[in-house]
């Protein structure tokens, strides 16, 4: 808990693996009962830790009467679901994380609420917690009620459950669901289905009253915590201060990166470099928020199956673009959320009356992703070029933005120190590239972190020996360049050696 404000900071690395208690695991042979918060404790630290994850983020454990709801409508917003155990239990399990540094981000539902009769609304025969007028008390996707956020009442008891949660269970964070509709007097409603605000606009002025509010408390009274929203359009300043007119958060979900990227990656090599453009679209916006890069349950639900499934091609291509992507999303600044099965390329849609397919790990290709990912991760944990500046446009140069006939993309992540450095290099093509040259700004030996093509993760095995010298052949608008073998829809890490003939004893994640 005391530490917590520096593994919680902008330029600490946060690799966060988004779980649903309920179907992570069940008992073996009794798919019918589900773990407890005790009995899934020493599970799932024990995966977390060796997997690398810095972060646990749970689906919301608030109290909600519908399980296929999977936590989003709630009904007891100061109590946590009896269905894993008592809130004793669920202390335990929180405690039993921060005891193994693993940080605890917990959903909170603060923009709508369900309709049953069980539930807040019409509490006491009349409408105190939602507004009376359907325009603005009934939110149309969900067909619950949307809170009040006008009434004092009602913003104290929102406030009140936010506070507890940070307080009595030592929750490190709150990721706020739904900000957008929130936001927006007209969210999700046609032309005369809703009431313009006092300017005659569809801003939720009260709403975002609130929200302000909501965060200046959090980070007043709770040192050390964040704030994350859950924001898809392009409200400005979402995480900055509100005294400089945001809204206050600490993160925000990088949505459009999300939908471009996976756009893309759907589609057909042959096709991509017509969409190159989603891939460089983020670097216009890439600093204006403290983003997080989400690969979360809302993309693997709904009949959008699962991220390997996105993938096209042949069974081996599936598995090399879904292994270019995690490596991709490592590569860019931000945060990183994985949600659960992700990180082992399940091949279903995620279905919350049962638990992940971890008999998959007995499959080569599957475990291989996983054993990517953990790596992944312990390069973002290791290496300040990937982490320490990732809010600041000085951790980001692009090599080459312009080859899209090729459909290869390279850049420089940058650390503090003037040698901090890695390139990236994304072959988003199942062609292998020899001699493909890219621009360098330092001379020297440039070994090869990573390469998702290795055999050990399910690749060809195509590679670079270990690392490249440059040669003084200007490419790239810089005086140094490295020839490399780029494999098939591989990405590769390139980080300087800055001592090339020191004895080097740190552990590498590729060796050829």
């Amino acid at each position: 808990m005391a530490a917590r404000k520096d593994r919680n900071s902008l330029d600490a690395p946060m690799s966060i693996y988004e779980v649903h208690l309920g179907s992570w695991r069940r008992p073996s042979g009794d798919t019918g009962r589900f773990l407890t918060y005790r009995e899934i404790a020493p599970l799932l630290i024990a995966y977390v830790k060796e997997m690398g994850f810095t972060h646990v983020e749970f689906l919301p454990v608030m109290e909600h009467p519908f399980y296929g709801s999977w936590g989003y409508q709630v009904t007891g917003y100061f109590a946590p679901t009896s269905r894993y155990g008592s809130p004793q239990d669920l202390m335990y399990l929180i405690d039993q994380c921060h005891q193994n540094n693993i940080g605890v981000i917990l959903d909170w539902v603060p923009s709508h609420f369900p309709s049953d009769e069980h539930s807040i609304g019409n509490f006491d025969g009349a409408h105190e917690y939602e507004p009376a007028d359907p325009r603005r008390g009934v939110h149309p996707d969900w067909n619950s009620f949307i809170f009040d956020y006008g009434r004092g009442e009602v913003r104290s008891f929102l406030l009140s459950s936010a506070l507890f949660w940070l307080g009595s269970y030592h929750a490190d964070g709150l990721r706020v669901d739904g900000v957008a509709s929130m936001l927006y007097l007209d969210y999700s409603r046609a032309p005369g289905e809703w009431i313009p605000n006092a300017y005659g606009s569809r801003e939720n002025l009260e709403a975002i009253g609130f929200l302000r509010r909501l965060n200046e408390d959090v980070y007043r009274l709770r040192p050390g915590v964040q704030t994350i929203a859950e924001e898809s359009t392009a409200w400005p300043m979402v995480s900055r201060p509100t005294y400089v007119g945001g809204l206050g958060f600490g993160f925000k979900w990088d949505m459009g990166w999300m939908h471009d990227t996976l756009q893309y990656l759907a589609q057909d090599p042959f096709f991509r470099k017509y969409h190159h453009h989603k891939l460089i679209f983020r670097s216009v916006y890439a600093f204006s928020e403290n983003f997080v890069l989400p690969l979360s349950h809302d993309e693997v639900v709904h009949g959008k199956g699962s991220l390997l499934g996105k993938m096209p091609g042949d069974p081996w291509q599936k598995y090399a673009n879904l292994r270019l992507l995690l490596a991709y999303m490592f590569a860019e600044p931000g945060k990183k959320l994985l949600f659960m099965g992700n990180e082992f390329a399940q091949e279903r849609e995620w279905n919350h009356d049962a638990a992940l397919d971890w008999e998959l790990l007995d499959q080569p290709h599957h475990s291989a992703v996983r054993l990517l990912v953990g790596d992944l991760n312990r390069l973002y944990l290791s290496q300040p070029a990937l982490h320490a500046l990732e809010y600041s446009p000085a951790c980001f140069q692009w090599i080459d933005v312009h080859d899209g006939e090729k459909n290869v993309l390279s850049f420089l992540r940058m650390g503090n120190g003037p040698r901090e450095l890695i390139a990236v290099v994304c072959n988003f093509s199942p062609v292998p590239r020899a001699n493909y040259r890219i621009g360098v700004p330092e001379r020297g030996f440039w070994r090869e972190m990573l390469n998702t093509d290795a055999k050990q993760y399910g690749g060809s095995g195509r590679g670079n020996f270990g690392g490249v010298h440059t040669v003084p052949v200007p490419a790239h608008g810089r005086s140094h360049s490295l020839t490399i073998d780029l494999p098939p829809l591989a990405a590769l890490y390139f980080g300087l050696d800055l001592d090339e003939d020191a004895q080097d004893t740190t552990p590498r994640l590729t060796n050829f």
